[in-house]
Order: C-alpha cells, then structure tokens, then sequence
C-alpha cells in the first residue's frame, strides 16, 4: 500500500504506488507520453487540415472552370441561336433562287416573279441581320474551310488552285460555317 514519510522542516508528502516510483515520476511519464501523442495528434490535424484545404482549393477551380465553360456555352448559344432555323431555311432559298433564274415569257409571269424577287430580298436582308452571309466563291482561292470542291479544270484563264464556277452558295452564321459552297476548282 501507499505509504507516508515526513521529511524534518518540510511537510513534504511522497506518495509511492506499487512498483515503487513517486506521484511526481509518473507524472512526469504520463507528461511526457502525452506530449508525444499531443505532438502526433498535432502532426495528423495538420495534415489533416492540409488535405481539406487541398481538396477545398480543386472544389474552388473545378467550380471556376465549370462556371466559365457556361458562360462561354451561354454565350456561343446567343451568338449562333439562329443557326438551326437558318439551316432549315437555306434549301427554300435555293429553291427561291432557281425559281428566279427562269424566264419571264408574259406580264403576268414577269409581275409573278418580281414578287418573288420581293420576298427573296426580304428573306436574304432577315438573315444578314442575324448574321447570315453568303460565302464568297467565284475568283476567290480555294479555302477547305468554306469551299467544298467537287470538280476540277484546267482553264488558262484562270490561277492554280481558283475557284471558277459556284454550283451551289454555301453560307456562314457570323464567323461559322452553316455550308460550305459547292465549286468547280482550277488545278
């Protein structure tokens, strides 16, 4: 059991425990396994701390990208929102077009196309004021891009690689293309 002994001029109290070692050793153990569980415990908190902030700082820049990718598809939407209505609208006015290349052969056919004409002008200045412009072809060189070839020719009259005839208009919505044109290349 525990036992009392006073020292002489002091009231100092040792307490011993069973193997022998006094209150202020096992304290100072206890202190000392404390302090190195304190000191991983630290050591592990901040790690973990340092992980969430990590984990944290990818959330912030996946929301960032996510954030401005929709901005940019917002925006490529109401810059091309046209675009599906115009493609639709493309083969009528071709159709259009080759009405307007026939032959007026008496007044009534003549007063007939010239309405056409009319509503062919007024469909064409709706689609520039959506951004809608043919595609240049005929003279121009030959761009992949905007120009689909499907025939070639040797004509003296012409450079190498020149665009000589145009079968069918190709068309682009501000700075894409809705069609390519349709032509005839010089080798």
């Amino acid at each position: 059991m525990a036992e009392e002994t006073k020292q002489t001029g002091q009231q100092t109290e040792e307490v011993n425990n069973e193997n022998g070692e006094t209150v202020e050793e096992v304290f100072a153990e206890e202190a000392e396994v404390a302090e190195g569980q304190t000191t991983d415990e630290v050591s592990q908190l901040k790690q973990e701390l340092e992980d969430s902030e990590n984990r944290y700082l990818r959330l912030r820049a996946d929301f960032d990208n996510f954030r401005r990718r929709v901005t940019l598809e917002n925006e490529a939407n109401e810059k091309y929102r046209a675009q599906s209505l115009i493609s639709e609208l493309l083969p009528a006015l071709d159709n259009f077009e080759r009405a307007l290349n026939i032959e007026a052969e008496n007044e009534q056919t003549k007063s007939l196309l010239q309405g056409m004409e009319m509503v062919h002008k007024s469909i064409v200045e709706a689609l520039k004021k959506e951004g809608c412009e043919p595609i240049e072809a005929v003279g121009q060189e030959f761009n992949p891009h905007l120009h689909q070839a499907v025939m070639q020719v040797e004509d003296e009259n012409f450079s190498s690689n020149i665009v000589v005839e145009e079968f069918q208009k190709g068309y682009q919505l501000k700075d894409r293309v809705i069609r390519p044109s349709m032509v005839k290349v010089n080798q």
